[in-house]
């Protein structure tokens, strides 16, 4: 969060990634979806975000396009489908199909992954509270961003008190699923705990007052957001203008 794009105003990081999110799904083909790709790597680079960006698509979105790509183009069957060996044969009409599907996939995933990891949840809700969006409402966004996390965090220390005890949690499958059951009473319960404290917290600090509060912690856009703001906008007609002539 410390680089220079880090540091970026959270609605200029949003506007080009909403600019780059319209270029991929109304773009026909999947050239240009697919460069977003590598975009987008060099943008986390840039942030020194690299390492955790391609460790969360690699874990999550590669695998789904993988699996899209073994269904279309080796089990569903289309017209030029050739046999291979069994109930598998290729299609070209399903790579084509595949890639046209994956690109969005592959472009809008790794966009918003992105986003998200450059961003710091604190600067996003400040300015959606400056932007005049109601309390209530940034902080049901950034419960939800946060749930995720919270609850893989709490999760893996429930995990690692469970081994502390002699209790298995690694091996196959069945060892696994054991393990599993008897986390889910902590975990539930340590949740319900977090959520008391965190009403507890926020009556503390008047949330529900209906006066205008202040904040020490302040962001202001500097002069490259708004230049970014400016290209996007640029960038936006520039795209109408080409997809109608």
């Amino acid at each position: 969060m410390n680089s220079s794009i880090g540091k970026l105003y959270p609605s200029t990081k949003f506007e080009v990634m909403l600019l780059l999110v319209i270029f991929s799904i109304f773009t026909p083909g999947y050239v240009m979806q697919y460069l977003i790709f590598p975009l987008v790597v060099l943008i986390s680079l840039c942030a020194g975000t690299g390492k955790q960006f391609l460790g969360t698509f690699f874990k999550s979105i590669f695998i789904i396009i993988l699996f899209i790509f073994a269904i279309q183009v080796f089990i569903i069957s289309n017209e030029d489908a050739q046999p291979i060996w069994g109930f598998l044969h290729f299609s070209q009409t399903g790579l084509n199909d595949s890639l046209s599907m994956t690109s969005k996939i592959v472009a809008i995933s790794s966009l918003v992954i992105c986003f998200f990891q450059v961003t710091n949840i604190k600067d996003i809700t400040y300015a959606l509270e400056r932007s005049g969006v109601p309390k209530k409402v940034t902080f049901l966004i950034s419960s939800t961003i946060q749930l995720i996390p919270q609850m893989s965090a709490l999760s893996k220390t429930i995990t690692d008190a469970q081994k502390s005890r002699g209790i298995e949690t690694e091996g196959n499958m069945l060892i696994r699923a054991k393990a599993f059951v008897p986390m889910l009473g902590p975990l539930v319960l340590s949740s319900i705990q977090q959520t008391e404290e965190r009403v507890l917290a926020l009556e503390s600090r008047a949330f529900s007052t209906r006066t205008k509060k202040t904040s020490i912690y302040e962001m202001k856009k500097k002069t490259a957001d708004y230049i970014l703001d400016i290209l996007c906008i640029a960038g936006f007609i520039a795209y109408i203008l080409w997809r109608v002539m």
